[in-house]
């Protein structure tokens, strides 16, 4: 009996205990498993929002690459092409706030997926012009082309020119004209960039703010920092097709080459802008793909289950039934969701960190933007590179160090564990030390152009004018010359002409680029006695010394860049934890918002209406008008350029001390206060150096537990 009541012990023991057992396996299974899901899943999800980024940087890059090839082939001043640059903001403007606001409650993966769709069809607008529109027509002189007609460049009498040639000429002018009088084919550019801008809203703030809710605390900076370094490889391939696209003409394929006069120095050369445009719009559909396959929602990581930083969209979720685990989509309702909104929007702007640090970034956004908008612009004129050159070396040189300097500050914000005051500061000194940097490129710039009538007179004394009568002298009287025809000759006496009549030449051989004209009267002003009084054609190059000015500008521009970019993962940081969780997407998409109107659709156009003051020489259209500028004033250009972006980074230094000064005043006291109580407040104070995510609630004094909105 004995044995038998022992063997039915040892029976019950084990039917007790391996239950115990596999019950213990099972929940260590699965709780494996869904580490390995949620790991796996927030990186597919980085993996699809990194080539987002890469695609629509791709994009936005090769757009700002191609303002002076539209400008050019659309004959419109850089104040107009400001306006096209804005509309992209203007797009964002249009739905920011709703998809926003309501698309952190809906599924954000998706709502992103069709972003991407409709910010292709926009790219694929913007390069249709091209197909629509006749062959490129630029200025030149009759007889550089296979003309069977030989016309001197100095038209003494007009009997000189057969009557069928006049005839056919103006025929030509007056086609042309009735053919551009309802055609201004700029619009769709601006349509395609504006349909751009709609599309590429979604990607930010639900991109940024998914990582955020489903990624470890200590992983969010670092994710962050990764998806933007990777969105930075995006401008490198867009500044590097531009600079390809620049290099082969727009006619392309339409034209034989050999008969076109102009270089890609030359200010009317325009490159192949609309390839670029084809290229990008498919890298849009594909990067679309992967998000149509994702979830709405990922299981959160352990260590982020019970914290007080919890899931944007949980905020949203009723908590008194949470027992019959109803689905999100039978509790979300929009009418409750909307009133909310307002209450939203005043606790955001009642958040002084939040509104200060708002408008410190509106300035400094207005600097940023309107200097890398005409960047490629400005180192065109002022240092006389061309425009394929000028995209090569900013894809090459300048994006890779504002990679590196993005990379860094989240890596320093990971591995130091910098606290929200920690990421002010580390934001702040940034821009302090990068716009330092940039007041030395005043210093390195190149002189004008000695052009004659314009900068300097027919005898070469400098001067710098934009009258129409300084261009006429008494070289040239005895021609009848035009004082808007564009086509320089580049004399041997170093001066550039604006056209071979202007410089009084006589006869001309050759054709084509190889056209040299003989005889210029203008030329023989200044020429020394051995040398004949000849010209060739194109505009003379810039001396040796603004090629060693370009080489300071390039390691400058350089390190600039990189100071600059450190400040961009921590002011991420900043904005996310000064504000309560669940307002997360909002407050980003109001940040955004604000970015979009209050600097990126003004900067460019007034940078580009500045620019247009410093303009020395406006090209004419067939019809009459004022077309693209010609020629600028090298000394104004730099001035008006950098001197709007360094007032503005000043005024936005200051905005960010009292940025610091604000969050001194809410954070340090309280951790005196903390530390004063004993032992519990040291352990409470060294928790929070130990997690800076944790800091929603130090900053946010005014929290609302009984104003969580609840659909």
């Amino acid at each position: 009996m004995e044995n038998s009541a022992k063997e039915n012990t040892q029976l019950f023991s084990k039917t007790i205990i391996l239950p115990i057992d596999r019950s213990s396996s099972k929940s260590e299974s699965s709780a494996s498993k869904e580490k390995q899901t949620c790991c796996g899943g927030i990186k597919i999800f980085l993996g699809a929002l990194s080539f987002v980024y890469f695609a629509k940087a791709l994009s936005g890059s090769y757009l700002k690459s191609t303002i002076t090839q539209i400008e050019r082939r659309f004959d419109i001043p850089s104040s107009l092409v400001g306006v096209i640059d804005g509309s992209f903001e203007i797009g964002n403007l249009l739905i920011i706030i709703l998809v926003s606001y309501f698309g952190a409650k809906l599924h954000r993966p998706k709502i992103i997926g069709v972003g991407c769709l409709i910010m292709s069809a926009g790219t694929f607008l913007i390069a249709m012009p091209h197909f629509f529109m006749g062959r490129y027509r630029y200025e030149i002189f009759s007889s550089s082309t296979n003309s069977t007609v030989s016309i001197s460049p100095c038209l003494q009498d007009k009997s000189q020119i057969p009557l069928s040639v006049l005839e056919r000429s103006q025929a030509k002018i007056n086609a042309g004209c009735e053919k551009e009088v309802g055609s201004s084919m700029w619009i769709y550019v601006l349509l395609g960039n504006l349909l751009r801008g709609i599309g590429e809203t979604p990607i930010q703030p639900l991109g940024i703010t998914y990582i955020d809710d489903y990624a470890s605390e200590e992983s969010a900076a670092f994710y962050i920092g990764c998806v933007q370094t990777v969105a930075i490889i995006g401008p490198i391939f867009g500044f590097l097709l531009g600079s390809l696209c620049a290099k082969l003409y727009v006619d392309i394929g339409f034209v034989d080459l050999d008969s076109i006069t102009i270089t890609h120095n030359d200010a009317r050369w325009v490159g192949a802008w609309w390839l670029g445009y084809l290229i990008a719009g498919v890298l849009s559909v594909l990067a679309a793909i992967p998000f149509w396959f994702l979830p709405k929602h990922l299981p959160r990581p352990e260590s982020r289950k019970d914290s007080s930083t919890s899931s944007e969209q949980s905020k949203f979720i009723i908590e008194d039934n949470r027992e019959h685990h109803r689905s999100y989509e039978q509790q979300v309702k929009i009418l409750e969701m909307a009133k909310d909104f307002l209450p939203s929007v005043k606790n955001l702007f009642g958040n002084p960190v939040y509104f200060l640090y708002l408008c410190a970034s509106i300035i400094q956004f207005n600097s940023l933007i309107g200097m890398v908008t005409y960047k490629p612009k400005y180192i065109e004129q002022q240092y006389g590179q061309s425009s394929s050159k000028t995209n090569f070396v900013i894809g090459l040189i300048n994006i890779p160090a504002v990679a590196f300097g993005i990379f860094s500050g989240g890596l320093i914000m990971k591995k130091f564990r910098i606290s929200v005051l920690g990421a002010a500061k580390l934001s702040l000194g940034s821009s302090f030390f990068g716009y330092l940097l940039l007041l030395s490129l005043f210093a390195m710039g190149c002189e004008n152009s000695d052009m004659a009538g314009l900068t300097v007179t027919y005898e070469g004394i400098k001067q710098v004018s934009s009258y129409e009568q300084t261009l006429f002298s008494e070289c040239n009287s005895g021609c009848i010359c035009s004082k808007n025809e564009w086509d320089p000759i580049c004399g041997e006496n170093g001066i550039t002409y604006m056209s071979a009549c202007l410089a009084g030449c006589k006869t001309s051989n050759g054709s084509g680029k190889t056209t040299v004209f003989y005889n210029c009267s203008c030329v023989g002003i200044t020429a020394s006695p051995s040398r004949s009084s000849s010209a060739v054609m194109g505009a003379c190059q810039k001396g040796n010394e603004c090629s060693k000015m370009f080489l300071y500008f390039l390691v400058i521009s350089v390190i600039t860049s990189y100071t600059l970019s450190i400040g961009g993962t921590p002011g991420y940081i900043l904005l996310l934890r000064c504000i309560k969780p669940q307002l997360k997407s909002f407050a980003l998409g109001i940040y955004t918002l604000v970015i979009r109107v209050l600097a990126g659709v003004p900067a460019p156009v007034y940078f580009g209406v500045s620019i247009d003051t410093t303009c020395l020489k406006w090209g004419s259209k067939r019809c009459g008008g004022r077309g693209a500028c010609r020629l600028y004033d090298s000394n104004a250009f730099r001035y008006i350029y950098l001197g709007l972006t360094m007032v503005l980074g000043t005024m936005s230094i200051f905005l960010s001390i009292a940025v610091l000064f604000v969050l001194k005043k809410r954070y340090v006291p309280q951790d005196e206060n903390i530390a004063a109580n004993g032992g519990r407040g040291m352990v409470s104070v060294q928790n929070r150096k130990d997690n800076f995510v944790n800091s929603d609630y130090l900053i946010q004094t005014t929290y609302w537990p009984e104003k969580e909105t609840r659909l």
